[in-house]
């Protein structure tokens, strides 16, 4: 079978050059019809395809037309006029309109579609505007993490709060929700699954904007790594960014008058002279080095001097390849966020000194030092390495304004289980909560106890008890929406109860070992798992027609295990069609013996039922 190659670009000689033979085609992408258009902004304006109202009429029209069908217009345009979830007066539209001059249905070049994009940015509050230029440290396509983003907007000043009980990081996930809300950015999805966004690319028209106004404005400085690329001692660098596309680059020519003040520094590959120089950058607040390779002994930072870096704020360093750690980083006293994932190397015992660290994100092999109670501030926490030592799990009850924590449970027994069952109680601010036990053993009655804090809403519990605990029900996880839980047994009275969660939209429950008998359901009611969206059934026998017209309303993804055998015989029904939302099934099927003589009639039956779903979902065994 032959392939195909597709090719985009906004520059006709560069697709003209991409062409090798004269079966090549260079296709042109049409502005959408006037219908299409009035549907994409009636959708961005007032959430649905047809619903302008009568005043609006001729100004919308109008304002379709100087959009020219270009869709990035027209959701943008749109998203001025709708940004604050209510539709503007007729007297906006109308200034709108008249500052958009001639349009792109006369002028379609790149600078006027510049100007249209640029009303969405000199609409924006001070704070949006500061957080969105800041993009421009990223190169183009690449996928930025929500979590390190806001992370690193806190530690740059752009996120604050006079009321002393706000979350930071909770304030930035608002500023990064509202630029998705403004299609000012674009979200990546978990899994591809559509509620809960981890990331974000920036479109390449948007990052020509924020890049142009941060140059004017000498916000970023961007270095390319290619000859001529310098720095001018005529204006300060506040904030440098590295692109260069080499694994390992010396720096173009930096001058390091111009250096001298510098707050930020992204390097995306590691750039030796830079690296070396780091040091003497008295004003850093924010030094991200992820992935470079500092392990190698000629490109080893020099992080002895790393006191000298009084004003950082923000210290990435995942996949750095570091062995070691200095003492004196115990000397960073303003430093709010510290990631040494993907690093093999021992916590000094100097980090509780930190006391103004709200971020510490570690790897699982990482033992905590004595002494991680003085970190106070701390918001999130994983994933640490737990060894059943009590001293830790003792700690943990005075972190109380921790909202994200990870641990992993080693050498557990009982008496350390109790204690870090009793210090999670005082945390009552936790909303992501994920404990996995790297260890066989199961304390019976030691979770029992545990009332699980009311904001919840994710939860990873592997391992921890034989059974689904009791405390998993509809009235202490009001606002749970992620679980993943794995038992020893699942029954069916613990799938009815978990149905009754009124929030929850994504599953995955779990045995440790092949259940080969069918889950006993009990009766389930038609109203069980009312916004569920993603399911997984692992390791034990379930199948789609356990649940009843009704239940699983808003499911589109089910994955679930069987025996082929009992599948193919009809033994088990596998019927699909009462599912409204189904869009992907994917099955395992769980061994036996001659597993191979039923695998092709249990396909054949899958597909007829997944067929016989209006949606006709994808389906993969």
């Amino acid at each position: 079978m032959g392939g195909q190659l597709m090719t985009t670009t906004r520059i006709m000689t560069v697709a003209q050059a991409c062409c090798s033979c004269s079966h090549d085609i260079v296709y042109e992408m049409k502005p959408l019809s006037g219908d299409d258009s009035e549907k994409l902004f009636n959708k961005r304006v007032f959430a649905q395809e047809s619903g302008c109202p009568r005043e609006l009429e001729q100004v919308s029209r109008a304002i379709l037309k100087k959009c020219g069908g270009v869709p990035l217009a027209l959701i943008t345009i749109g998203s001025l006029l709708a940004s604050d979830q209510r539709v503007k007066p007729k007297d906006q539209w109308l200034a709108l309109l008249k500052s958009i001059g001639r349009g792109l249905t006369e002028d379609p070049s790149l600078d006027e579609m510049q100007r249209i994009l640029s009303f969405s940015y000199y609409n924006l509050p001070s704070h949006l505007k500061t957080c969105l230029l800041y993009l421009s440290v990223f190169p183009e396509d690449y996928e930025i993490n929500k979590d390190r983003l806001i992370w690193r907007w806190i530690a740059e000043g752009f996120v604050q709060s006079s009321e002393e009980d706000t979350s930071l990081y909770e304030l930035g996930e608002r500023y990064f929700n509202e630029l998705i809300n403004r299609n000012l950015i674009q979200p990546i999805y978990y899994d591809n699954a559509q509620y809960m966004a981890i990331a974000c690319r920036v479109h390449d028209m948007v990052l020509d904007l924020i890049c142009s106004l941060s140059s004017e404005e000498n916000f970023v400085t961007i270095l390319h790594g290619t000859e001529g690329s310098t720095t001018s001692s005529q204006s300060k660098v506040r904030r440098l960014s590295f692109h260069n596309s080499m694994p390992e680059l010396t720096t173009p020519e930096v001058d390091t008058t111009s250096m001298s003040q510098v707050r930020s520094v992204t390097l995306l590959r590691t750039v030796v002279d830079l690296i070396q120089s780091l040091p003497s950058f008295l004003f850093l607040r924010v030094l991200n080095l992820e992935g470079c390779n500092l392990g190698k002994s000629s490109l080893k930072i020099h992080i002895v001097d790393v006191e000298n870096l009084f004003h950082l704020r923000y210290l990435g360093l995942k996949d750095t390849g570091l062995k070691d750690l200095p003492m004196e980083i115990g000397k960073l006293w303003y430093l709010e966020t510290l990631d040494l994932r993907g690093n093999n190397l021992v916590v000094p015992s100097s980090i509780v000194l930190l006391g103004r660290l709200i971020c510490l994100r570690v790897d699982n092999d990482m033992r905590m030092p004595v002494g991680m109670d003085n970190l106070v501030c701390l918001e999130e926490l994983a994933e640490v390495h737990v060894d059943g030592s009590e001293v830790f799990e003792k700690e943990l009850s005075r972190l109380i304004k921790l909202r994200v924590l990870g641990l992993r449970l080693h050498g557990s027994n009982e008496r350390a289980c109790k204690s870090l069952v009793e210090s999670l109680g005082y945390l009552l601010k936790l909303q992501i909560l994920l404990i996995k036990n790297q260890d066989c053993t199961r304390f019976v009655g030691c979770w029992d106890s545990w009332v699980p804090p009311p904001r919840l809403w994710a939860l990873q519990f592997r391992r921890c008890t034989s059974r689904v605990p009791r405390w998993i029900n509809c009235t202490s996880l009001l606002l749970l929406r992620f679980l993943y839980i794995v038992v020893d047994e699942v029954r069916g009275e613990d799938i009815e109860i978990i149905g009754k969660l009124p929030a929850l939209l994504s599953l995955l429950l779990k045995t440790t070992e092949c259940q080969h008998t069918c889950v006993e359901m009990p009766i389930i009611g038609a109203g069980a798992f009312p916004y569920l969206i993603d399911c997984n059934f692992k390791k034990f026998v379930t199948v789609p027609s356990m649940f009843p017209r009704g239940a699983l309303p808003m499911l589109e993804s089910l994955d679930f295990w069987a025996p082929a055998s009992r599948i193919a015989s009809g033994e088990l029904d596998v019927a699909m069609a009462h599912l409204p939302s189904l869009q992907k099934v994917s099955v395992t099927f769980l061994p036996e013996e001659n597993a191979d003589l039923w695998l092709e009639e249990a396909r054949v039956a899958l597909k007829h039922a997944a067929d016989a779903n209006p949606n006709r979902p994808s389906i993969s065994c």
